[in-house]
This record gives C-alpha cells, sequence and structure tokens, in this order.
C-alpha cells in the first residue's frame, strides 16, 4: 500500500517524532500550516491504511508509526526499480548516476559505498 504526498509529509513529522501528539504534528509543519481538521483526516486515512497506531490517553491521542522509514521507502524503491527499470538495479544505478547532478565527491562516495558492499558479499 502506498502513501499520497501528503500522507508522505505527514508521515515523514511522525517519523522524526517517533510518538506524537496532533498538537506535536501541527508544531513541527512549516507556514502556512494544515488545518487540524486536514491533519485529522490524513491520521484516520493513515490509520486504516496501517501506517499509523494510536494510544488513548486520557482523551488524547498519540500517534505512532507502525512501519519503519527504511522499509516504506525500500518497497516503494524496489517497486520503482521493476517498473521503470526492468526489474534491473545496475539500470537504476546506471540512470542515477548519469542523469543526477551528482559532485564529483558525491560520486566517490557512492564508490565508496559499493566497494564496501562488495567486500561484504
Amino acid at each position: 500500500m502506498k502513501l499520497s504526498k501528503t500522507e508522505e509529509e505527514l508521515m515523514n513529522h511522525l517519523w522524526k517524532l517517533n510518538k506524537a501528539f496532533m498538537k506535536d504534528l501541527l508544531e513541527v509543519y512549516p507556514e502556512p500550516k494544515p488545518a487540524t481538521t486536514t491533519v485529522a483526516t490524513l491520521l484516520k486515512r493513515m490509520t486504516d491504511k496501517g501506517f499509523v497506531g494510536y494510544n488513548l490517553l486520557g482523551n488524547a491521542r498519540q500517534y505512532y508509526p507502525l512501519v519503519k522509514k527504511k522499509d516504506y521507502f525500500s518497497k516503494h524503491l524496489d517497486g520503482l526499480i521493476k517498473t521503470f527499470f526492468n526489474d534491473s538495479a545496475s539500470q537504476f544505478a546506471s540512470f542515477f548516476a548519469q542523469e543526477t547532478d551528482l559532485s564529483k565527491e558525491e560520486l566517490e562516495e557512492l564508490r565508496n559505498l559499493i566497494d564496501t558492499e562488495i567486500k561484504n558479499k
């Protein structure tokens, strides 16, 4: 299951906070802040999708992520590679290295990461 862009934005705030009440989530949004009802609707949809859980503390709900950020984006990336790169991670890596505006330092960092992964295999 996938999150919408607005749900992803809210989920990113929740991943950073780990646990949060509605007021905590509203505080971390930049201006102009969304309406409380908008955030409440997003949280309801995300709860229904199984991405967010909550604990009732009195009358307030403390929300927390049910899905780890790494797991969500890993699955998202896998789908992207399958759909657009014929299920080939090397085609994706080639496209990424050639089509993004990476500096020489960033490319060297990537090479070091790849070299480390090769050594660990």
